[in-house]
């Protein structure tokens, strides 16, 4: 089985982030995607550009078109999520980012109505009717074939840093999980999901899909649901590992960091540089740490095992990124990740709220909606800084 790479703009790059439909009234998600579709639609029967139907119907999916900067791609979807938000209002609707809703329970969500999905329950059962999860997309454009696999294993070294600073997902219906990041764990309970096969050569891609299309384990490519995926219709690298993080300013940070990633990792193999590599039982564990522990993980380094605190590793990765950042046009992008380092990740942030209010979750929810609607990353409270000391597990 070929599988052409369709060629695209270098480091060009796309977002994806799905967003919560959550009522005004009492914070629980609505059922509601396709009403709100209708509203968003120009009303001659023509969708809105770049809005969604996922697989939950509480979900709406913003998708960006390429851009060939950071910038470009997050105000596209910046106007996006207000044309979304003028849709939800008048359902009093409001709109929420995060991997999961704190409280929301999984029986009562609705799958959307289309034969894929409905293909996709049907063949997981319980653990599909589980996933009521919400994650953030970002593909980047590779305009070799040859480099994609060796970009993938690379960019699998960084599966913590993007894992814990995107982690939005403490709390499962009503629950402290204990995680940072409870999606990344769930999520991967699907077949085909997870980390990502470590292939040598695109024919054992190809040969990987055929294998799995004849044993009727997928029907389309599209149903390998890694972490870190190629993408060969776009002709790009497909990083799936984020939750949804609550603002724009935190997409903004962490597709900026992918992108210069995969930029710097370019252009050492241009220059016939190997790339940083380690042993799958390496890379698990890294994501498990990173899902229990956050931004507190200690993370494995390279395949010696050597092993640092990830804050400290990611400080020192995104000073030797500023001048990759600075050529790609997406330095104050890049520079909001400090942010994030300084308030605390979306679940530490969730946690504090959580105490502040005496585990009132709605809480929880109405703090997202916020950071949601203003776009930035701030104190978690009103005059309280966060505490980055802060951890899932405390």
């Amino acid at each position: 089985m070929k599988i052409p790479f369709a060629r695209s703009p270098r480091s060009s790059v796309g977002i994806e982030w799905e967003i919560q439909l959550v009522d005004r009234d009492n914070g629980d998600l609505r059922q509601a995607a396709q009403a709100v579709l209708e509203i968003a639609s120009d009303g001659r029967g023509r969708a809105a550009a770049g809005l969604v139907q996922e697989f939950l119907a509480n979900t709406i999916e913003i998708v960006s078109d390429p851009f060939q900067t950071v910038g470009e791609a997050v105000a596209q979807v910046h106007q996006r999520l207000e044309h979304l938000r003028q849709a939800a209002a008048p359902l009093r609707i409001d709109l929420l980012g995060a991997g999961s809703h704190p409280f929301a329970h999984w029986e009562n969500q609705d799958v959307t109505a289309k034969e894929r999905y409905q293909e996709l329950v049907e063949r997981t059962g319980w653990w599909g009717r589980q996933m009521v999860i919400f994650g953030a997309h970002t593909h980047i454009g590779v305009e070799e074939q040859r480099k994609v696999l060796p970009l993938i294993k690379a960019l699998l070294c960084y599966v913590p840093h993007l894992q814990a600073l995107s982690a939005s997902s403490p709390f499962w219906a009503g629950t402290a999980t204990g995680y940072a990041s409870n999606r990344a764990l769930m999520f991967q309970q699907l077949p085909t999901a997870g980390l990502p096969i470590q292939f040598d050569q695109w024919e054992q891609v190809e040969d990987y899909v055929r294998d799995m299309t004849r044993t009727r384990t997928i029907s389309e490519f599209n149903e390998i649901r890694w972490d870190i995926r190629p993408a060969p219709h776009f002709g790009t690298i497909e990083v799936r590992v984020c939750d949804s993080p609550p603002t724009l300013e935190e997409v903004a940070g962490i597709t900026a960091l992918i992108q210069c990633l995969v930029e710097e990792f370019s252009s050492r193999l241009d220059r016939g540089v190997d790339l940083p590599s380690m042993p799958t039982w390496f890379v698990q564990e890294n994501k498990w740490r990173a899902a229990r522990y956050g931004m507190e993980a200690v993370i494995i380094l390279n395949a010696a095992g050597d092993e640092e605190p990830l804050k400290e590793h990611l400080l020192r990765v995104l000073t030797a990124l500023v001048p990759t950042a600075d050529r790609l046009g997406c330095l104050p992008e890049l520079a909001s990740i400090h942010r994030i380092i300084h308030y605390g990740a979306s679940y530490q942030r969730q946690l504090q709220v959580d105490d502040a209010a005496d585990g009132d979750l709605t809480a929880v929810v109405k703090a997202l909606i916020h950071e949601t609607e203003t776009g930035t990353i701030g104190p978690a409270l009103p005059g309280r800084k966060a505490k980055p000391g802060r951890t899932a597990s405390s």
